[in-house]
């Protein structure tokens, strides 16, 4: 029988852009707006769910205020534990990004991942960590430490890239080399400088490695740093780098897209670039150069 996968991506703008508003309160109204569209996913048979980057919060990195910190938390924890009910409620894999505090001080952009009845399957930590104009992401995380693992949920093997991850195929290459077939990438990224590379690199991600790639960005424009306009258009691709769907660049939704999981092996008995690839001559790319 073909393996067929449904998927769902949630993109969505910033519940509350009120400075005066506390932390708290804008976490908690951000999680609850999720909640519909969570609901809606479950209601119309997604089977692996996936949410924006840090999705209970505003993208709070243009700041350099520690107060965001406060919405950190413990992975799994309060959030992953709340999400893994509606993950049982409806059979319905998830990938729940957060930010997670592993100790005092120590803070990780992070996602977890959550099977089909609610078991939570492990977390992976963004790797590569922009530090430039608008996108101060080195205050606020440390680089992650876990490597790109992948995991087996009840309707697929996927892994997690996050956002800037997506400019650097090494990892991508290794969550294909670990097995995943479907590489999930919760973003937060704006109109300007890399929009058009948005539907560039993954595509040729899900290429260069066979397997499909489910990439969300969330929308809106959000106050009080207004950065610029995060353009949404989440999309599914698939092994040859066919749109399957794609978000509107403005609206709260959920984009959902059928998988077929057994063009991964039509698509590389074609295109053989597991077989050819020749790692004993990759030497230079472990090294610190230049």
């Amino acid at each position: 029988m073909a393996r067929k996968v449904l998927g769902g991506l949630i993109q969505c703008s910033n519940a509350i852009n009120d400075p005066n508003a506390t932390v708290p309160q804008i976490r908690d109204a951000m999680y609850e707006k999720h909640l519909p569209l969570i609901e809606e996913a479950g209601k119309r048979g997604v089977q692996i769910l996936g949410l924006q980057e840090v999705f209970n919060g505003p993208y709070f990195c243009p700041s350099q205020d520690a107060k965001w910190c406060d919405i950190a938390e413990t992975v799994p924890g309060p959030t992953v534990e709340r999400l893994s009910e509606y993950a049982k409620k409806y059979k319905m894999a998830m990938v729940i990004p957060v930010y997670e505090r592993e100790i005092a001080g120590v803070y990780y952009n992070t996602a977890a991942v959550v099977d089909a009845d609610g078991t939570y399957l492990g977390k992976y930590r963004k790797n590569h960590i922009p530090q430039t104009n608008g996108f101060w992401e080195k205050y606020f995380f440390k680089p992650g430490n876990l490597g790109y693992p992948t995991f087996q949920t009840r309707y697929a093997k996927i892994g997690v890239y996050i956002c800037y991850d997506r400019h650097f195929p090494e990892g991508a290459r290794l969550l294909g080399l670990n097995g995943a077939e479907i590489v999930f990438n919760p973003s937060a990224t704006v109109a300007g400088l890399s929009q058009y590379l948005w539907k560039l690199e993954q595509p040729a991600h899900a290429v260069a490695n066979g397997y499909y790639v489910a990439a969300s960005n969330r929308v809106g424009v959000e106050a009080p740093w207004n950065i610029g306009k995060f353009y949404g258009s989440s999309y599914f691709v698939d092994p040859r780098g066919n749109f399957l769907a794609v978000g509107s660049e403005d609206n709260d939704e959920l984009v959902m897209a059928e998988m077929d999981l057994d063009m991964i092996e039509e698509v590389r008995r074609t295109w053989q670039f597991y077989r050819d690839r020749r790692p004993e001559t990759y030497e230079n790319m472990v090294k610190l150069l230049p």
